[in-house]
């Protein structure tokens, strides 16, 4: 919001440095009788301003990563889902009492996961971008699941957190916890 006046003031005052430093060798030049060599310093280049920092991610862009995660668990492929965590990432997820911190586990629990022919929906979601590379995503969702003997559909509201880190240009999840809503009460 602030940084494009804060580039132009930085321009506007290296121009005038430089004006006031050829202006002052002038002077010197003058003054000293022609001899511009005794008091005169060759002027500095301007020092070019440093480029503004690349802008942070905007809170639609990091909502659209769950539609990406979304979309890779109906694929069905548990490697898809597995694809969207980084190799270090910790997954707490819904429906395991086990801690997966590796690629292997994310898979496993995904290939079991997806027996239920997962869909979800954020219900709720509070964004909140720390920096131009990392961004959480917490709030609530539903998953509708059919359950593969019956083919009865059920829903499971629960409550999620994502964490999320830009790794050479991708955005990946590194922390991803998800719990069943408990009753109001």
């Amino acid at each position: 919001m602030f940084r494009k006046p804060r580039i132009r003031t930085a321009l506007v005052t290296a121009g005038v440095l430089v004006t006031a430093a050829v202006g002052t060798a002038g002077v010197s030049a003058a003054t000293s009788g022609g001899d511009a060599k005794a008091y005169a310093q060759p002027a500095q280049p301007a020092q070019p301003a440093k480029p503004a920092k690349p802008a942070k991610p905007a809170k639609e862009e990091i909502a659209a990563l769950f539609d990406g995660w979304n979309e890779a668990l109906q694929t069905n492929d548990p490697e898809k889902v597995a694809a969207r965590y980084a190799e270090d990432a910790v997954l707490l997820p819904t429906a395991s009492p086990e801690i997966r911190t590796d690629r292997a586990g994310i898979v496993d629990y995904f290939e079991h996961f997806m027996k239920g022919k997962p869909t979800g929906e954020k219900v709720r979601s509070v964004i909140n971008v720390l920096d131009r590379n990392s961004a959480i995503d917490a709030g609530i969702y539903k998953f509708h699941l059919t359950d593969a003997k019956t083919g009865k559909c059920r829903t499971v509201e629960a409550r999620y957190t994502y964490e999320y880190e830009k790794r050479d240009g991708k955005w990946l999840i590194v922390n991803h916890h998800s719990s069943v809503l408990p009753p109001a009460s």
